[in-house]
């Protein structure tokens, strides 16, 4: 996948090359513009037939992602196609291959190469109930390739060791390796009651986790009193 970010640190796009039959996948609705590429909307299962319709549906509900998945295909040998993220924030590139791979959070995906998919990895009860996204099912990459991936805000890579294990709040949790070790519970009280902090991701292990450096559930909390309720 040959692509450059354009634009500033705030509100990137991606202005992705593509040659003649070749496929990348886009996050649905994240067009902005094309040339000589054709869009395919498909099932976001990776299977055909009722079992594909079955299975998108199926992870959609379970984990918050988008029941289709667009497949961009070039035309000719200077197609292009750019693409944005809902919501203004940097984008970054993960590379995927082998052991290396990552866990998405919910609304973390963009695009990624023909070579790879995101399939869903089960969870334990305990973090389906308290991981407020992900639900039963999260988000894993799998094949060899680049995956991109948006934030709300700035990504800060933070580095987990077996002797320091790093608690973060769910809501600015982007990606992670996914060979660590993770729980999820309530940071403290009743839900945060008294402190104003509610579920957070404890990471245990060794490897990556990219985190988002603001929180757009507190931002529209912030807004709310400001938006006229009625006529």
């Amino acid at each position: 996948m040959k692509y450059k970010i354009l634009g500033d640190s705030d509100c990137p796009l991606v202005h992705i090359e593509l040659i003649n039959g070749e496929t990348v996948k886009i996050e649905n609705g994240a067009m902005a513009y094309l040339s000589n590429v054709e869009l395919e909307g498909k099932m976001n299962s990776g299977k055909k037939g009722l079992g594909g319709v079955l299975g998108a549906i199926g992870r959609s509900v379970t984990s918050g992602e988008s029941i289709f998945i667009t497949h961009a295909h070039g035309l000719s040998d200077d197609a292009f196609i750019g693409i944005a993220p809902a919501t203004p924030g940097k984008i970054v590139s993960l590379d995927v291959s082998g052991a290396t791979q990552y866990r998405l959070n919910t609304g973390a995906f963009l695009a990624c190469d023909n070579g790879v998919e995101y399939v869903m990895k089960s969870q334990s009860i305990g973090k389906a109930f308290m991981g407020g996204t992900g639900g039963f099912f999260v988000m894993e990459t799998q094949g060899t390739g680049n995956i991109l991936v948006s934030a709300f805000g700035d990504i800060l890579t933070m580095e987990i060791t077996p002797d320091k294990p790093l608690t973060i709040d769910n809501e600015h949790v982007v990606a992670w390796d996914a060979s660590l070790d993770y729980d999820i519970h309530v940071a403290s009280g009743t839900f945060g009651f008294k402190t104003g902090e509610g579920v957070v991701n404890e990471f245990h292990g060794q490897g990556k986790v990219f985190i988002q450096t603001r929180n757009i559930h507190n931002l529209a909390d912030a807004v709310r009193p400001f938006i006229p309720t009625g006529n």
